[in-house]
């Protein structure tokens, strides 16, 4: 499912608001968990996972093509764990 899919979804299921409104809503939300992670906070959505930032460390990597080792920097990286909730759901309990 993409983001406008699931405005569609969320303004088909809520007849009473507006798409635009349902558009902004969404919107604010991923903004919010976006600016959490930057700012190296941690989002928890009871029963359905937690977002957190994860640091990699600098390493050498290896061009795929080449084969010629390529130095890669240390970067941060957004890490999502699914709750209890969400992975009994996707295993039928």
């Amino acid at each position: 499912m993409i983001r406008s899919e699931l405005i569609q979804k969320i303004a088909d299921e809520n007849p009473h608001l507006y798409q635009r409104d349902v558009e902004r809503i969404v919107n604010t939300i991923f903004n919010a968990i976006t600016d959490a992670l930057a700012e190296g906070n941690r989002v928890e959505l009871r029963g359905f996972g937690a977002f957190s930032v994860k640091k990699r460390d600098a390493r050498t990597g290896r061009n795929p093509r080449t084969g010629e080792s390529v130095h890669v920097e240390e970067k941060y990286v957004p890490f999502f764990k699914t709750g209890k909730l969400l992975r009994d759901r996707l295993n039928g309990k």
